[in-house]
């Protein structure tokens, strides 16, 4: 099996270990994200694919009303949380057990989503966008995934200097940003690297190739690099057609012990999971 640091994290009463990596499905509830077969900006189209993720697998469901794509369009709050919040609850209503992050840089839509069911907060921004999130964490008594980016959506494709390199830069933020989220309060974190943010091509890679130093912080590590465009600049290819490039991916980060795959195509990660378990069993 593949084995982690003992890690887990509370879900409201329940603990979810990371004894073996988990798969987190992508729901995006918007009209922009850069994968259009993810966009499902209507609440029944959601819960069609809500209920073949929960088949295929899927461990967590990750609902966003705000593409963090490079370049994309700047939305209010409150078209984020229409956008989210009736297939929250939709889902809590069809899958009651079903464990939701609600993936929001937005202390208020972090807040409400919650009050209707969502069970960990994703910030793309680790707070830098909105002072008020771990407040708001704290307050509501629920994990915090915490990813790495400069910048903004719109700014962050022209902040990838990095003089030291990528790798160390995103352990010493994380180390510093492990550091104050704690002393706000006592919530489980998870972090993310950040793949495809404020990072070029040839930085996802030394990334990637250096993943496991993250172990280091002794925190359980999301990978997001599902059809994202560092597969598809090396293969020459678009979203549509990387799930193949996604999948080897995957399960690089798996050997560097990734303990939670976030991806669009939930079947072939669970998959991917369960060979890795079975090829390092023996």
């Amino acid at each position: 099996m593949i084995k982690s640091q003992h890690l887990s994290i509370k879900i409201r009463q329940k603990i979810l270990a990371f004894d073996t990596p988990k798969v987190m499905g992508i729901i995006n509830a918007t009209p922009d994200s850069f994968y259009n077969n993810s966009r499902k900006i209507y609440v029944d189209d959601a819960l069609i694919q809500v209920e073949q993720m929960l088949a295929d697998g899927a461990n967590i469901l990750d609902i966003g009303g705000y593409s963090s794509r490079p370049g994309a369009e700047h939305i209010k709050v409150q078209e984020e949380l229409n956008r989210v919040l009736p297939i929250i609850e939709k889902i809590k209503e069809k899958y009651p057990d079903t464990i939701i992050s609600i993936d929001t840089f937005r202390s208020e839509v972090a807040r409400e989503a919650v009050l209707k069911g969502a069970d960990i907060i994703n910030d793309i921004s680790g707070g830098s966008l909105d002072d008020k999130m771990y407040d708001i964490v704290n307050q509501l008594g629920v994990p915090y995934i915490m990813m790495h980016m400069r910048g903004n959506p719109q700014t962050m494709s022209e902040l990838t200097d990095y003089p030291n390199g990528v790798t160390h830069e995103v352990v010493k933020y994380f180390s510093e940003k492990k550091a104050e989220f704690i002393s706000s309060g006592d919530n489980d974190l998870i972090i993310d690297p950040g793949f495809g943010f404020a990072k070029t091509l040839e930085q996802n890679y030394e990334l990637l190739n250096n993943l496991e130093l993250l172990q280091s912080l002794q925190l359980p590590i999301l990978v997001g690099v599902s059809r994202k465009s560092m597969i598809n600049k090396v293969l020459n290819i678009t979203a549509q057609e990387a799930l193949n490039g996604t999948t080897v991916i995957n399960t690089i980060a798996l050997s560097k012990k990734a303990n939670i795959l976030r991806v669009h195509d939930v079947k072939p990660a669970v998959e991917c999971v369960k060979l890795m378990q079975q090829t390092v069993s023996f």
